[in-house]
């Protein structure tokens, strides 16, 4: 122990023979680390809050019959379930799930008289909607669905823009029955959303159950979304579910989550480059740096090695000093990350809308122990391997011609 610490302590007191050269790698280590740290602590934020948007939109499981999922209705809730009440009752027995949400998709023409237009649209409980789900909409104009409330709708801000729609104001829901026929319903216009999304927002329905199920002449719903006490128990609950009800498909919001999973394969590629470029960048200027310390110190090699010193310990104590230069950068890099981190909550900065919304959202940067500590251990092993492979060719060159270098 004692003999590492004067190893050790020998290789600080060497890289402060060149202050200015050490600084110079200190700092590029230091900026390489800080940038991996950020763009993995946006990317760990940005799959954290999809993951949360996902499994709160679609509840953390879904449980529908396995057509549902695989093959197109031809007609509405050709492919639904049946006896709900008694499949929420089950599903409520688990000791991880708090709600379940029934929900009715459906899609058809809603028009004011003058214009039709094609929409989306979904059936819900309105009290347990919003009640576990939170405020998922941007309410514009008017309220949101009440329980105990039948032919009341809410429509995206699109649609209700291009009906001329307001609080109020009276319209009719066309769509296909579940035996096929033409039915049609008034409603009336109980509030105006926005989802974030321009094109989803010229298109979106919500009414509840009771409308929907009049509106296509049917008891059944096409899932039911079920919440689970916490993230964690995705799999697990998963796994009770099918057992518990062998006819049914059980799938986890991940295998709903298309954007997320597209989101998520993008950003690890982006970002993996990223780390890539930046630790060759790193080693590279610890290697140069180190190489020119060597090509100064020959003469001090050859000296060294003629009065016994092995060439592994040379090697090692060439290591030891890019381990310390790594090491300040790496530790310097992660302390800036936590002060932006930091920074970033004090001080919110809001991004642009991305492609496809109009809605901003904050830039925020996790700080994940795991990121730290396999950023910070992959600098100090690329500094002291480049650095230990810059040295072996030195130190093992034979002495005569290291004592004869000019």
């Amino acid at each position: 122990m004692n003999a590492l610490a004067s190893w050790l302590k020998f290789a600080v007191q060497n890289t402060l023979r060149n202050r200015r050269r050490s600084a110079v790698t200190v700092a590029i280590a230091a900026l390489g680390t800080a940038a991996i740290l950020l763009a993995g602590g946006f990317a760990l934020y940005t799959y954290e809050g999809l993951a949360q948007s996902s499994a709160r939109s679609t509840g953390h499981l879904v449980v529908a019959k396995a057509e549902q999922f695989s093959q197109d209705e031809d007609v509405p809730l050709q492919h639904g379930l049946d006896h709900v009440a008694a499949l929420k009752a089950a599903l409520l027995a688990d000791d991880a799930v708090r709600q379940v949400l029934p929900k009715i998709e459906f899609s058809g023409l809603i028009g004011n008289g003058d214009k039709s237009t094609v929409m989306m649209a979904a059936g819900i409980d309105p009290d347990a909607e919003f009640a576990v789900k939170g405020p998922f909409l941007r309410v514009l104009a008017g309220r949101v669905l009440a329980g105990g409330e039948t032919l009341q709708v809410m429509l995206g801000e699109g649609l209700a823009r291009s009906l001329k729609a307001q609080p109020g104001s009276g319209l009719t829901l066309m769509a296909s029955t579940s035996e096929g026929a033409l039915n049609a319903l008034d409603v009336t216009v109980a509030g105006v959303f926005a989802t974030g999304i321009a094109e989803v927002d010229k298109r979106l329905v919500y009414t509840d159950l009771a409308t929907a199920q009049r509106l296509l002449a049917t008891t059944r719903v096409s899932s039911l979304g079920v919440f689970l006490d916490r993230m964690e128990s995705t799999g697990p609950g998963q796994a009770r579910l099918r057992a518990a009800l062998p006819g049914l498909e059980v799938q986890t919001w991940l295998e709903q989550a298309g954007f997320y999973r597209s989101v998520k394969e993008l950003y690890n590629r982006i970002f993996g480059a990223l780390g890539l470029i930046i630790g060759v960048i790193v080693v590279f200027v610890v290697a140069n740096a180190m190489a020119m310390a060597i090509i100064e110190r020959t003469r001090e090699i050859g000296t060294l090695r003629a009065m016994g010193t092995l060439p592994g310990q040379l090697v090692r104590s060439f290591a030891l000093e890019g381990l310390v230069l790594g090491g300040f950068g790496a530790a310097l890099g992660a302390l800036a990350s936590l002060g932006v981190a930091a920074a970033l909550l004090l001080f919110p900065v809001q991004m642009p809308p991305p492609p496809g919304r109009n809605v901003g959202y904050p830039l925020q940067v996790a700080v994940d122990p795991a990121l730290y500590a396999g950023t910070l251990l992959s600098m100090l092993l690329l500094a002291t391997l480049a650095s230990a492979l810059v040295a072996r060719r030195t130190v093992e060159q034979p002495i005569v011609s290291a004592l004869a270098h000019v």
